[in-house]
């Protein structure tokens, strides 16, 4: 009896794509890029640039001075008390308001940092986070195309051994079905990782179409030594934040309390009177802080206020990090536990079972229902272990966001092939004997499948 091969999934020729750039490639295209990360830089800049001028003198004025001793006639030359000439005035704050104003303005600049850091931080995290995603979903692809060549197998098996009257037509059935299942799963993957593409060409300014290669490993994730309490407090850009929030707001009640104190006011003019000596005039003067109880005792309150709320949004800031530290920390033991537990337990379980109830069915002893429920567990533990293995690099991104790690601090890519990227034995395994069992199987006239370029891609 011939059956048709099972046809392939809608997305099945596009599986063949190039190996994506190292994600660090794309996390500086994304620092280089970014509109928001831009915003922030330039807002970084203006706040620098204002602390000089923050601290400078006001600018003097220069006024023409007439004095006429017989206005409206003009009797400049001709009168003695008559004069004009230039005049110029400079206005003195109290000592220490410039150097406050300044320290202040450094404050606001150091907020606007922390700021561009924090922003920073956060982009890279998420480019990397991203990319996590978007290889646990190329390798979900690239077992499903595996998993199809063993299906495509079983299913010419399950049919030659209808056509001999050795098996029953639910084994064709059933085979037909877990392949309209595959193709199903391969197209929602195909579906999602677009998605994820679109929202990573975000981040790097691009097209939301720009393609991205397959992502066929990540880098290894290298953590310091627990717990991580102290150093993400000491290193965690909202820390840092308000930690400066705190020093502006201190700042910004010094020179409050500077600012009741009078500023002065200094002079000089040259008279000029024609035929007559000029008079040189000199002045001084000072303010006269008279509704310093209605202006300046309000906003000196004021800042005692937002002092105390500085100081209760660094206390917030710190027990948030702490929390984050905890969590983070119970976050990568777990995604540790359950990658090692994936790679050596389920895994090969899983594999030892599909191939023990293949050829169990092969010989005649087993049912293809059996093979069928083993065969969805491997395949189901082959995308758990990559979706661990994203999750994993996905907490240290998180936590790397916290630490400020330096490049120069960090293993080279391409040192590490995860287990998750290699073709298990069993499929090798399962694929020859499936071959060896339908040379010798009588009435099969139909050929062997290829393999497809979806698990050529996947292979590392």
């Amino acid at each position: 009896m011939a059956v048709a091969r099972l046809p392939a999934p809608a997305g099945d020729a596009e599986v063949a794509i190039p190996p994506a750039p190292p994600v660090e490639t794309l996390v500086a295209a994304a620092l280089e890029r970014s509109p928001a990360l831009v915003v922030v830089r330039e807002r970084l800049a203006a706040a620098r640039e204002a602390v000089s001028p923050a601290g400078a003198l006001p600018n003097p004025s220069l006024e023409l001075m007439l004095q006429d001793a017989s206005f409206p006639k003009y009797t400049v030359g001709t009168a003695e008390m008559s004069m004009i000439g230039p005049e110029v005035r400079q206005a003195l704050p109290y000592p220490g308001k410039r150097a406050a104003r300044r320290d202040l303005a450094q404050a606001e600049a150091e907020m606007r940092a922390g700021e561009f850091d924090q922003l920073r931080q956060r982009l890279i995290a998420r480019v990397r986070a991203l990319y996590a995603r978007l290889y646990a979903l190329d390798q979900e692809r690239a077992s499903l195309a595996a998993a199809r060549e063993l299906l495509d197998m079983l299913a010419v098996t399950a049919a030659t051994r209808y056509g001999t009257g050795e098996a029953e037509y639910e084994a064709v059935v059933k085979a037909q079905l877990e392949a309209s299942r595959l193709a199903e799963r391969i197209d929602d993957v195909i579906a999602e990782r677009a998605a994820l593409v679109a929202m990573l060409n975000r981040l790097l300014d691009q097209p939301g179409a720009t393609p991205l290669g397959q992502v066929r490993q990540l880098p290894p994730a290298a953590v310091p030594a627990q717990p991580w309490e102290t150093v993400m407090l000491n290193a965690a850009a909202e820390v840092a934040i308000q930690r400066a929030a705190v020093l502006a707001a201190e700042r910004r009640l010094n020179l409050a309390h500077l600012e009741g104190n009078p500023d002065f006011t200094g002079g000089a003019t040259v008279g000029l009177r024609g035929g007559y000596d000029p008079v040189v005039t000199l002045r001084f003067g000072v303010e006269l802080p008279l509704w310093r109880t209605e202006k300046q005792r309000p906003i000196i309150r004021a800042a005692e206020h937002e002092l105390e709320l500085a100081r209760a949004e660094l206390r917030e800031a710190e027990a948030a990090v702490r929390a984050d530290a905890a969590r983070i920390q119970a976050d990568w033991q777990r995604a540790e536990q359950q990658v090692l537990r994936y790679r050596e337990v389920i895994v090969p379980q899983t594999s030892a079972a599909v191939n023990a109830a293949r050829t169990s069915y092969l010989v005649g002893r087993g049912d293809f229902a059996t093979v069928i429920e083993d065969f969805r567990l491997w395949l189901e533990a082959r995308t758990q272990l990559a979706r661990r293995e994203a999750e994993r690099y996905g907490t240290w991104a998180e936590l790397d966001a916290f630490l400020h790690t330096e490049d120069a601090d960090r293993a080279p890519e391409g040192q590490t092939t995860p287990v998750s990227g290699r073709q298990p034995a069993f499929i090798t395994d399962a694929i020859g004997n499936e071959q060896g069992h339908r040379a010798t199987t009588s009435g099969s006239t139909l050929s062997d499948p290829t393999p497809s370029s979806a698990s050529r891609g996947g292979a590392q």
